[in-house]
C-alpha cells in the first residue's frame, strides 16, 4: 500500500489549494476526487467575485489551473470513489474502490451541495436561470426579475442582496412567517421585496432559459404563474459527510465542527471549505482554509518529530 504525507479527500478550490501549499512544503501529496477537479466551482457557468479576473472566469477554467498549479509542484491526483475511512488508525487509511491508500494526515475537502426543489427540469436548467448562490450569480441577473424560494438566514439576504442588483425580487416562502433572525427586519422593512407566504413552487417553467415558474397556495391549493428571469433557491445546503459520520464531530446541522485552524477532534485530521462549519462558504474561503490547513499540518508534523 502506498502512503502519503497528505492526502486530500475532494478537488474542489479548498482541496486544490491544500495541495499547491502542502507539495510547497515538500510533503507528498494526493488528491482524491471523484468526478473532476472544482467540486461545485466547476459548475458556475462564470465566476465574477474571484480575485485577479476582472472580467470573471469560468468555474471549470479556474478549476483546472488550480489543479494544474498543484500539480506542477509534485502533488497528484486520483480519480476515484472514497468508500470509507479509518481515521484514529496511524497511518489513517483511505480505501476507494480501488484500494487501500495510507497517509499520516487527511484533509477532508468534500464540500457541500445546495438542496434542490426537486422538481423534474432543475437540474438541467441550473446555470440557465436557476442558481442556488445570489453572491455567485446575481449579477448576470441585473435589472431583471428574479424569485428566490426560501424564509431562513440565507433566503433573506439573498433576497436583501438581488434587491440592489434586480429588477424586482419575489421571495416564496412556504409558511406565514419568515424563520430568518430578527435582525433582518429593519433592512426588510426598507426594501421593495416582494413576498409570497403559505406557498411553493411547483414547475419552473423555460424554453431554453427560465421564464417563470407555477406556484401553489398550500391554503386554497390555487396555482398561479409568475414571470421571471431566474429562480434562486435557498432551502439550505447538505454538507458531505456521510464517510465520517461517528468518527468526526459534526454540529447540529451536519457540518464539521473545525475552528480556524481547520483542526478536527481527531489529530491529523484536519477540515476546510464548504463542509467545515463557517460563516461564509465562498470560492476565496475555501482557498483560505487550504493554505491554513498546511500551516497546522506542519505544527502536527512537528509535534510529531517530523
Amino acid at each position: 500500500m502506498e502512503q502519503y504525507d497528505v492526502v486530500i479527500i475532494g478537488g474542489g478550490p479548498a482541496g486544490y489549494s491544500a495541495a499547491l501549499y502542502n507539495a510547497r512544503n515538500a510533503r507528498s501529496v494526493l488528491v482524491i476526487e471523484q468526478l473532476s477537479a472544482g467540486g461545485q466551482m466547476a459548475t458556475t457557468g462564470n465566476i465574477e467575485n474571484y480575485p485577479g479576473f476582472d472580467e470573471g472566469i469560468d468555474g471549470f477554467d479556474l478549476a483546472e489551473k488550480m489543479q494544474n498549479q498543484a500539480e506542477q509542484f509534485g502533488a497528484e491526483t486520483m480519480y476515484e470513489t472514497v468508500v470509507e475511512l479509518k481515521l484514529t488508525e496511524n497511518p489513517k487509511k483511505v480505501i476507494t474502490t480501488d484500494g487501500t491508500i495510507l497517509a499520516k494526515t487527511v484533509i477532508l475537502a468534500t464540500g457541500a451541495h445546495p438542496r434542490e426543489l426537486g422538481l423534474s427540469n432543475e437540474g438541467q436548467l441550473r446555470g440557465r436561470g436557476v442558481a442556488y448562490c445570489a453572491t455567485c450569480d446575481g449579477m448576470m441577473f441585473k435589472n431583471k426579475d428574479v424569485v428566490i424560494v426560501g424564509g431562513g438566514n440565507s433566503a433573506i439576504a439573498d433576497a436583501l442582496y438581488l434587491s440592489k442588483i434586480c429588477h424586482s425580487v419575489t421571495l416564496i416562502h412556504r409558511r406565514d412567517e419568515l424563520r430568518a433572525s430578527r435582525v433582518y427586519e429593519q433592512q426588510l422593512q426598507k426594501s421593495q421585496i416582494h413576498f409570497i407566504w403559505n406557498s411553493q413552487v411547483v414547475e419552473i417553467l423555460a424554453n431554453q432559459h427560465v421564464t417563470g415558474v407555477k406556484v401553489l397556495n398550500k391554503v386554497n391549493q390555487e396555482i398561479t404563474e409568475i414571470n421571471c428571469d431566474g429562480v434562486f433557491v435557498a432551502i439550505g445546503r447538505v454538507p458531505d459527510t456521510q464517510l465520517v459520520k461517528g468518527q468526526i464531530e459534526l454540529n447540529k446541522s451536519g457540518y464539521i465542527v473545525a475552528d480556524e485552524s481547520t483542526r478536527t477532534n481527531i489529530p491529523g485530521v484536519f477540515a476546510i471549505g464548504d463542509v467545515r462549519q463557517k460563516a461564509l462558504r465562498q470560492v476565496v474561503t475555501a482557498v483560505s482554509d487550504g493554505a491554513v490547513s498546511s500551516h497546522y499540518i506542519e505544527e502536527y508534523f512537528m509535534e510529531q518529530g517530523e
